[in-house]
């Protein structure tokens, strides 16, 4: 598959001339990338060009398409220090659709649909490793429209990859345990999952570390504390912390030792991402900047669109914040629930730090389910 503008189109190319059995392009009896230049060193050329120019490149030649499609090429572009960082985003409605967004560019295109059987999956985790983006476990709330009965799968153990390279879902190794509403975190290049609920509704005390090259999960320690409530999850200074909704003070993964512990700092309760190493949270109308040592936290700005604005997804990009999406809640003179597009960005490694509108999302809308920054 390719991606063109917002929509998913079918590509030309064959299984055979696009992949090895590595996943490297087949460029073999076909002409050269530039002519009177090795295929390493053309290949070096292009690794150059922008990834939103990329639909452009593809309609040049059959080998510059294929080259666009390889492993090679982006294994060019880490090498040489190239990479770009692009925004994954899924939202409620359209169900079981991604979309990506381009910082450069500031546009949108759209993946191929998520191949999971469980309708309206929400409440898993997402993460990003190596270019690849996993979407891990959760559940699903699913109500029949015409006959009102209940499909509900509470919990999942499922783990999707998404491959920018190859435009495709696959399915990895299921969890150990099937969970949803739980925290999940990227350490160095494994996936640490922690907390949560079963599928009957039990709160979770477990976690579990995935492996993406040996396609392995392992059982950790036991959290320290389990509350019946969600977890939400972030890395800062190496470190997994793990913090209950409702409850501030966070649980730190000790590594060497195989342990939580709980931390003595309190942090604010709101929609939580890491920026530049910096815990900011976004909560009724305003941004903070926690800190650790000493316990601390500072107001940064205000933003009043968020005082009704709700379910949005809150991460870190670069230096900015970005707030996507949600559902704007009644109000006394506005009784609809609207489903958001909007992509709000603060700047907040300025002194002065002041918001910006990006590119509203083209397909998706509403609640922000899952987001993702890949280095592509």
């Amino acid at each position: 598959m390719k991606l063109i503008a917002n929509d998913v189109v079918e590509d030309s190319i064959t299984e055979e001339e696009k992949v090895k059995g590595d996943g490297s392009s087949v460029t073999a009896n076909l002409p050269s990338l530039l002519e009177g230049l090795p295929d390493s060193v053309a290949l070096q050329c292009l690794a150059r060009v922008p990834l939103h120019y990329h639909p452009t490149l593809q309609a040049v030649s059959r080998s510059w398409r294929l080259a666009v499609h390889s492993s090679e090429l982006f294994r060019t572009r880490k090498l040489a220090g190239i990479g770009e960082e692009w925004l994954y985003v899924s939202a409620y409605d359209p169900d079981g659709l991604w979309q990506a967004y381009d910082p450069l560019s500031d546009s949108w295109t759209t993946l191929p649909l998520l191949p999971s059987r469980i309708k309206h999956l929400t409440n898993f985790g997402t993460a990003a490793v190596d270019g690849k983006l996993y979407v891990i476990g959760g559940g699903s709330d699913d109500v029949d429209s015409q006959t009102g009965d209940h499909n509900a799968t509470t919990a999942t153990s499922e783990v999707w990859r998404y491959d920018p390279v190859t435009r495709k879902w696959e399915q990895r190794a299921s969890m150990l345990t099937a969970r949803s509403q739980f925290a999940c975190c990227v350490l160095g290049d494994q996936i640490v999952v922690a907390g949560g609920f079963t599928n009957t509704r039990k709160s979770l005390a477990s976690s579990e570390i995935y492996n993406p090259v040996e396609n392995l999960w392992e059982p950790m320690a036991e959290l320290s504390l389990v509350h019946n409530a969600a977890c939400s999850g972030v890395v800062l200074e190496g470190k997994v912390h793990v913090v209950h909704k409702g409850y501030g003070l966070p649980q730190v993964y000790d590594a060497k030792e195989n342990k939580w512990t709980r931390s003595d700092c309190e942090w604010s309760w709101g929609k939580m991402a890491v920026v530049n190493q910096e815990l900011y949270v976004v909560r009724h109308g305003f941004v903070t900047r926690e800190q650790k040592q000493p316990p601390l936290r500072k107001l940064l700005c205000s933003w009043p669109d968020c005082l009704d604005r709700i379910s949005f997804g809150v991460i870190g990009l670069g230096t900015d914040l970005y707030v996507i999406g949600g559902i704007m809640a009644p109000r006394p003179h506005a009784l609809d629930i609207v489903s958001l597009y909007d992509v709000d960005i603060c700047n907040v490694g300025d002194e002065s730090p002041n918001w910006r509108k990006g590119a509203s999302m083209t397909v998706s809308r509403g609640t922000v389910l899952g987001c993702a920054v890949l280095k592509l």
